[in-house]
């Protein structure tokens, strides 16, 4: 009996991936990100800023701001891009929301600043295709 609880659990656990859709993400030439599409919590509290505005504002203040993405630039890191300037923003995979975003696409992009002594980073929680 234990036997075959341990091939089934064996089974199981291989099999997953297989099942596992992934549908969504950032688009690029280069290396295409896709993720699966998935709810959650949406913040409404957000002020739209531009880049230039978010380098004098707070650390972890919440704000949205609205460009492209011009490139990923790692694993879930990207560049950002308004009329004001770029920065580094950061989009967990669940985040795409099942949207295929490639760099002509305008984008809102929601979340917590985080700033450093010279840097500074968006924590994204929320992309849409911007109107």
């Amino acid at each position: 009996m234990k036997k075959h609880a341990a091939l089934l659990a064996i089974f199981a656990l291989t099999s997953a991936p297989v099942f596992a859709a992934t549908q969504g993400g950032f688009v690029d030439t280069n290396a295409p990100a896709v993720q699966a599409k998935q709810g959650g919590f949406q913040n409404d509290q957000s002020s739209v800023v531009t880049v230039k505005q978010a380098e004098e504002m707070k650390d972890d203040s919440w704000i949205t701001v609205r460009g492209q993405l011009e490139k990923q630039i790692g694993d879930e890191d990207y560049l950002f891009r308004d009329a004001t300037g770029t920065m580094k923003v950061e989009i967990d995979h669940k985040r795409w929301d099942g949207l295929t975003i490639t760099p002509k696409d305008r984008v809102e992009l929601t979340g917590e600043l985080d700033k450093d002594f010279n840097s500074i980073e968006l924590d994204v929680k929320q992309v849409r295709k911007a109107p």
